[in-house]
C-alpha cells in the first residue's frame, strides 16, 4: 500500500526496448504515447541494434511473407502507410542516433520521423544521409549527429542495452518493462496502461 501511495506523485519507470528494424516497433511508435502523456511515467529508453531482440536472419527471411501480411492488417487498421524498407537495412545507426536525440530532449520526434522514413517511405535508415535528414527536420545539430553516428560510446551502449534485456528476460521488441512485469509486443499497450492504472500513476 505504501508503494502505491508513493506512485501517485513519484514517476513510474517504464523501460522500452526497441529495435528500429522491427515493423512492430513502427506500430508502437504510433501508439505508445498515452503511456507518456496520460500517466506520470519516466520513459527509460533502451534501443538495440543489428539483429538484437529480433529473429535470426534465416528465420526472419522465412517469416517475412507472413509478417508483411500481419503488419499490413495493423497499418490498415491504424490508417498509416506501409512501404517496407530494403531487407538489408541495418538499424544500428538509427539506434545510436536515438541516444543523442534522447540527450537533447528530441527522442519522440526522432523516433516518429525515423520510423516514418523507414516504414512509410521505405528508406534505408542504415544510410547516415537519411538520419542526418531526420536530424535537420527535428532540430538536431547536424555536426553533433554526424559525430554521434561514429561514436564508439553510443555503439557500446546499444550492446549494453541488449545485455540488460537478456538479464531481464526480454526476448523481442517492442517490450515494455515495469518493475518485474514484462509486456512484449506493440499490441500489449493496453496491458501497460492497465498496469499503470493499478499503480495509480495518473497525472491527475
Amino acid at each position: 500500500m505504501i508503494l502505491r501511495r508513493l506512485t501517485m506523485t513519484n514517476p513510474i519507470d517504464v523501460k522500452l526496448f526497441f529495435n528500429f528494424r522491427s515493423p512492430y516497433c513502427y506500430l508502437a511508435s504510433k501508439t505508445l504515447w498515452p503511456i507518456v502523456d496520460e500517466f506520470n511515467t519516466n520513459l527509460i529508453w533502451r534501443p538495440v541494434g543489428s539483429w538484437d531482440l529480433r529473429s535470426s536472419p534465416d528465420r526472419a527471411k522465412n517469416k517475412m511473407p507472413l509478417a508483411r501480411q500481419d503488419i499490413a492488417r495493423f497499418t490498415k487498421r491504424l490508417g498509416i502507410p506501409l512501404t517496407p524498407p530494403p531487407p538489408t537495412t541495418d538499424p544500428t545507426l538509427a539506434g545510436i542516433g536515438s541516444l543523442l536525440a534522447e540527450e537533447k530532449g528530441l527522442l519522440r520526434p526522432y523516433l516518429i520521423e525515423v520510423m516514418r522514413k523507414e516504414w512509410a517511405e521505405g528508406q534505408d535508415i542504415g544510410d547516415p544521409k537519411v538520419l542526418l535528414t531526420v536530424g535537420e527536420l527535428i532540430g538536431l545539430n547536424r555536426d553533433e549527429l554526424s559525430a554521434a553516428l561514429d561514436s564508439t560510446t553510443y555503439a557500446v551502449q546499444l550492446e549494453r542495452n541488449a545485455e540488460e534485456a537478456a538479464t531481464l528476460g526480454v526476448i523481442g521488441v517492442p517490450t515494455f518493462v515495469i518493475g518485474e512485469q514484462i509486456f512484449w509486443g506493440q499490441d500489449r499497450n493496453d496491458f501497460v496502461l492497465d498496469e499503470l492504472r493499478e499503480l495509480r500513476a495518473s497525472r491527475c
